[in-house]
């Protein structure tokens, strides 16, 4: 239920100014005609040598800008400069609660809160690195063998871990734009979040957004992971009841599971060549409001351009063999985004972690929108490249199949 905006930036500016129960809170998004000084802000207490401040960190496009504050007047006037910009939206969390506040397009407010199953504590330090979503000693890495007896990453793991950061900042911004954008519905106890994660192997991913997600963000959501392999559905299943979550998991190919109801939010991370095509098609196939595929590897295109001829002037592009293999994989995730699009999405084809930690850092984000291409513009693109290049997509294939 909506209710006028500046009675709840009020409460939101009593949790942000309690030095003792914040833990973090986060701004983004901006209001329908207004744009924010800032993409994003965080703000959090830290503990330093002159007191308890309030550390608040913006992001503008390029670079993040950080100040501390004193507790009182300092904090004070840092906090109502910022309840002044038109954010869209607003995450605090305290150590008891969790608050969500959406601008509607109306300008009025919507605030959600719910309680912590138990207290958490708030890490005042300083001198940490970088922030994160969550932090190395959660059970969620021990259990999964990320982190050694003491709760530190293991040296081997590292490159894993820092993937699991940047896609859960991934999916947490994907999912507040969509829900401060009514894209997908504020679920709850009743009626949570449904997420699916196909060929979710050992499911890193699958645990870590549903241990961020329902724990540290206090959203209802089920998880459900896909492999084809009986050995992952038992391991994961075990993993599941050791961290006393709720998650299910099943054995089926990722164009042949069925799930009823359809879940809202669709994982397919590092699915190998044409896997992904088959995880977007069910996704489109069951309506999903919000995707996110990181592909793995491109035969499919690839074979395709090598069987046949390169369309004038671009015989340089293909001549030699991983200009080739890169072209293809240029190629095979824009036919993919088109296609999305034309099928009601929103896409953005982003870097999912940066290549030093994996070569595979590609993902593309979608968010189903359900704004049709009334001019057929993305469609005569779409159609163009792929008779110039003599390719036939198989996402195309899927979805046709799927109308068929």
């Amino acid at each position: 239920m909506s209710q006028p905006l500046p009675e709840a930036l009020a409460a939101v500016r009593a949790h942000l100014l309690d030095p003792d129960l914040l833990v973090r809170a986060v701004a983004g998004g901006r209001r329908r005609g207004s744009q924010p000084r800032w993409r994003r802000v965080e703000l959090r207490y830290v503990d330093l040598k002159a007191g308890r401040h309030l550390q608040v960190t913006a992001y503008d496009e390029t670079q993040a800008h950080t100040a501390n504050h004193a507790v009182g007047d300092e904090a004070r006037e840092a906090v109502d400069a910022l309840l002044e910009e038109p954010f869209g939206n607003w995450h605090v969390e305290t150590t008891t609660q969790s608050h969500q506040l959406r601008v509607t397009k109306k300008l009025e407010a919507v605030l959600h809160t719910s309680d912590r199953a138990a207290p958490v504590e708030a890490d005042r330090g300083h001198d940490r690195g970088k922030d994160r979503l969550l932090p190395a000693d959660d059970p969620v890495f021990r259990v999964l063998g990320l982190t050694d007896a003491q709760g530190r990453i293991k040296p081997s793991r590292q490159s894993k871990y820092r993937q699991v950061e940047e896609f859960l900042r991934l999916l947490a911004a994907t999912l507040d734009d969509a829900l401060e954008k009514g894209h997908l519905r504020r679920p709850t106890e009743d009626d949570p979040l449904r997420i699916v994660d196909l060929g979710c192997g050992n499911a890193y991913l699958t645990f870590a957004a549903q241990r961020y997600l329902g724990a540290v963000r206090g959203l209802p959501v089920v998880v459900t992971g896909v492999d084809v392999k009986e050995q992952s559905r038992e391991h994961n299943s075990r993993v599941a009841e050791e961290l006393g979550v709720q998650a299910e998991f099943v054995v089926g190919t990722i164009g042949g599971v069925e799930l009823d109801p359809a879940p809202e939010v669709v994982l397919a991370l590092h699915a190998c060549d044409t896997a992904t095509d088959e995880a977007l098609a069910q996704a489109v196939r069951w309506g999903a409001q919000v995707v996110l595929a990181a592909p793995c590897c491109h035969h499919d295109v690839a074979a395709q351009l090598r069987a046949a001829p390169t369309p004038a002037p671009y015989a340089l592009l293909t001549r030699h063999g991983i200009l080739r293999e890169r072209l293809a994989d240029t190629l095979t995730d824009g036919l993919r985004a088109a296609l999305l699009r034309i099928e009601g999405y929103r896409v953005d084809v982003v870097q999912f972690v940066e290549s030093q930690h994996t070569p595979r850092n590609t993902m593309l984000r979608a968010v189903r929108t359900g704004a049709p291409d009334r001019a057929g513009s993305v469609r005569a693109e779409y159609d163009e490249l792929v008779t110039s290049w003599a390719v036939r997509p198989r996402l195309a294939e899927l979805l046709d199949a799927g109308r068929g």
